[in-house]
């Protein structure tokens, strides 16, 4: 087992490793900030040499990437090219906020797609699974960022009824929420329908019925908690998926997210912020990915030899 663990901290870093430098890399061909800092006004070449030697940028690049490793080991991420602001700090306030936003969409999409597949799974070929199967193949067919702009046309443009953007109270949760908490069930409806009808199909919910359990008792306490195993498995990795995608989402809604903080620094052409923003999402994702891995290695010897 302890093979097993090193073998995956081993891929996580990878991982993680391979996503900062492409970043880093990939973001520094985008502009130069000296010049987004120096536009609109005035400025000599001379100028924007002393803002580069100001920022660090005239150092060769791999200079810049071993020195932002540095900084991940003792958490300083560097500081931000618009306003000095510490990195770590930034990150800071945006984390809870993705965070929670990502929890809440995870809340609504299971406490909707759980009943909706076991009635599906129910009423197998009938009506009220066609129903379900077809609503959740249109969900899946909506883009997030499409999905967002109609509820807010509707809901604050066209009825008023709540904020089309901002985080500023609980309303403002339930757009940015529903957009992904609709996409998410689409998917997790079909899962629990697929677990369901497996479950059923087992020997000992046979026995129960036959001992005249009442329907509800078999499908929630009997076959309900057999299929729970590889659901939450699927929803641990989701929710880590569910971070990397809701910052499309955050953005649409200037969600003040780590999506709005990457989107900005990409304007801006910010490195430190980017690079640190990236490296915390995929440090979150490797981390998410890395407890589920060494979980089945736990509960299954076999996965260990993989």
């Amino acid at each position: 087992m302890a093979g097993f663990i090193i073998k995956r901290l081993l891929q996580a870093i990878f991982v993680i490793l391979a996503v900062t430098l492409l970043v880093s890399f990939t973001i520094r061909l985008s502009g130069d900030p000296a010049i987004m800092m120096m536009s609109g006004g005035n400025f000599t070449e001379q100028d924007l040499q002393n803002i580069r030697q100001a920022l660090g940028l005239e150092r060769p690049f791999y200079v810049q990437y071993l020195s932002f490793l540095q900084g991940i080991f003792v958490g300083d991420l560097g500081r931000s090219f618009f306003g000095n602001a510490p990195v770590s700090g930034l990150i800071a306030q945006a984390l809870p906020a993705t965070l929670l936003l990502a929890f809440t969409s995870l809340l609504i999409s299971i406490i909707l797609s759980v009943p909706l597949g076991i009635t599906a799974a129910v009423n197998r070929g009938r009506w009220p699974d066609q129903l379900i199967r077809i609503l959740s193949l249109v969900g899946l067919s909506f883009p997030n960022f499409w999905l967002a702009i109609m509820l807010v046309l509707l809901f604050s443009i066209f009825l008023g009824l709540l904020p089309p953007s901002g985080m500023e109270g609980p309303e403002s949760f339930i757009m940015p929420a529903l957009t992904m908490a609709i996409i998410l069930t689409a998917t997790n409806v079909r899962l629990v329908r697929t677990a369901m009808l497996e479950t059923l199909s087992q020997q000992y919910i046979m026995v129960a019925r036959s001992k005249g359990l009442r329907d509800r008792i078999v499908l929630y306490k009997h076959a309900l908690r057999n299929s729970a195993i590889p659901l939450i498995s699927y929803i641990g990795i989701q929710f880590g998926n569910l971070i990397g995608s809701i910052v499309i989402v955050e953005r649409v809604f200037n969600w003040p997210g780590m999506g709005t903080l990457a989107f900005d620094a990409v304007s801006n052409r910010d490195y430190p912020v980017l690079q640190g923003t990236i490296a915390v999402l995929a440090l979150f994702i490797v981390l998410i990915n890395l407890v589920i891995d060494i979980a089945y290695g736990l509960v299954d010897p076999r996965i260990r030899t993989e």
